[in-house]
């Protein structure tokens, strides 16, 4: 069919959303019979004036619906009877597409495909049908506490053109050193009150998880025990028990580990390190006082305990509380990024190490990752060096408050921590609902949200009934509004908590 295009319905949703429906409606009334191949993404882009993106994730979503199916080389087919694809031949993808070719030339934009509304060279698209399952593009992921976008995109255009100009070797090479600008930056991003860290401790990574991973590869062995609090972030627990480390859980109170059960934990079963974040705690929102940081120290001292003190949500928090990098800077690794309150595609991340640890680290991160991309980490250098990173984090934490003042306009009612410079909260939800059931109940509204079950290092017999709520991912305030009024709906209906959602 070459002269259709969908009528757009008004509304007030997003418009990929929209055109979607559009398209759906054509397919129910036969308008779009089966086996009919819709039209190229650039070209139905162009006949009703909206980007190639717009089409893709439109396509996306009536693909993720069931109406249509996208066959490699070919395109976008309406389901029922099989397509005719006599009327496709050459489009086959070159599989063997060679970036020599064409006397050196680069492929055009216009030779690449999209693929769930990204766009994709020939050689992806031979790969497409083994990408993962991904999330409804229309679901609100309150699942996820990355930096709001503010606008930074024009501002890292910017930086990116200037080190490509700058220094197009090092881009195309491995990075095999690291400029004192690089240390510079995470010594100045890494200052907190009246610490700075000092000269020679810095090492740059490729985000905090990437830092967290090599320093316990480098400090622990297999078998080893690694503490952790009984809720935590627990993708470092899991990492740590793919390398063959063993987690082990200390209790904790409103400020972090219990100092009494953490000396227990060491006199029995001797761990090698602690993981926590004083600052402000994921997923509770809590913040450990000076008295239990200092208790935390010397318990650590006395066990001869690495710690790594994981401070990238502190980065949102201003107050002068001493880090135990201050308080213990032998034996702690103070690990920060610029993924909550920069930007987080950068992957932007630095560790102050204890001085003696310091090229042990750097080690480690190369030989896990492959090494740090100079790209990357000279851009998070430029975004911090040139005050850009600064203001980005003034005016996200501007942005989180007000998001702040939603959360509690629609959920204040219930049980919940939460705190103006917080990206999430952690909400207790009323009988009968459990924290399982309730993500799969706001799952099927496509609102997706953490149950406690993600924050648990281990096996656990105790019970929080509560759920953590990311609310920085969406990209406007009124899509906030939108999927805190879905919750707030489920909570004030719990018949909802009886179904299987099977």
């Amino acid at each position: 069919m070459t002269n259709w295009h969908p009528e757009i319905p008004e509304g007030q949703g997003p418009l990929y959303i929209r055109l979607a429906d559009g398209i759906a409606e054509d397919i129910a009334t036969g308008t779009l019979a089966a086996g009919t191949k819709l039209p190229p993404q650039r070209d139905l882009a162009y006949d009703l004036g909206v980007t190639v993106g717009t089409i893709g994730r439109a396509y996306a979503v009536i693909r993720q619906r069931g109406l249509v199916s996208g066959e490699v080389g070919r395109g976008t087919f309406v389901l029922g009877s099989a397509p005719d694809h006599s009327l496709e031949e050459n489009t086959k993808p070159d599989l063997d597409w060679d970036p020599r070719s064409n006397n050196g030339a680069f492929p055009k934009l216009s030779d690449a495909s999209w693929i769930n509304g990204a766009m994709a060279t020939p050689k992806d698209i031979a790969f497409a049908g083994t990408r993962f399952p991904v999330p409804a593009p229309e679901a609100i992921r309150f699942d996820s506490t990355s930096a709001p976008e503010i606008g930074q995109a024009e501002v890292i255009r910017e930086l990116v053109a200037q080190i490509t100009q700058d220094s197009p070797y090092e881009i195309a090479s491995y990075t095999r050193s690291v400029p004192d600008t690089w240390r510079k930056a995470g010594q100045i991003w890494l200052t907190r009150g009246n610490w700075e860290p000092p000269e020679g401790s810095i090492v740059p990574s490729t985000g905090a998880q990437a830092a967290i991973m090599a320093i316990i590869a480098a400090t622990t062995a297999p078998g080893d025990q690694v503490a952790f609090e009984d809720l935590t972030y627990s993708s470092i627990a899991r990492g740590a028990a793919l390398s063959g480390r063993r987690p082990v859980i200390v209790a904790r109170d409103e400020q972090g580990p219990i100092p009494e059960d953490l000396a227990r934990i060491c006199a029995q079963k001797h761990p090698k390190l602690l993981f926590v974040m004083p600052t402000m705690h994921n997923p509770t929102v809590g913040m450990m006082g000076v008295d239990r940081r200092e208790k935390i120290a010397a318990i650590a001292r006395q066990n001869n305990l690495w710690i790594i003190e994981d401070e990238v949500y502190g980065s949102l928090r201003d107050n002068d509380m001493p880090p135990l990098a201050a308080l213990a800077p032998e034996r702690t690794f103070h690990v920060g990024s610029l993924s909550k309150s920069v930007t987080a595609g950068v992957r932007g991340g630095w560790v102050s190490s204890p001085i003696s640890h310091a090229q042990r680290i750097y080690t480690a991160h190369k030989m896990l990752t492959g090494g740090i991309s100079y790209l990357l980490s000279e851009l998070s250098t430029r975004l911090v060096l040139s005050g850009a990173a600064e203001e980005f984090r003034r005016r996200i934490c501007t942005e989180i408050s007000a998001r702040h003042d939603l959360v509690r306009q629609h959920l204040g009612a219930y049980e919940l921590s939460s705190a103006e410079d917080a990206p999430f909260m952690w909400l207790k939800v009323p009988e009968p609902w459990l924290s399982g059931t309730f993500k799969a109940a706001a799952a099927t509204s496509n609102v997706l949200i953490d149950d406690e079950d993600e924050f648990k290092p281990g096996r656990s017999g105790k019970v929080y009934h509560r759920v953590r709520i990311g609310f920085t991912n969406p990209m406007t305030r009124d899509e906030v509004i939108k999927g805190l009024g879905v919750l707030q709906n489920l909570l004030a209906d719990s018949s909802g908590c009886y179904d299987s959602f099977e």
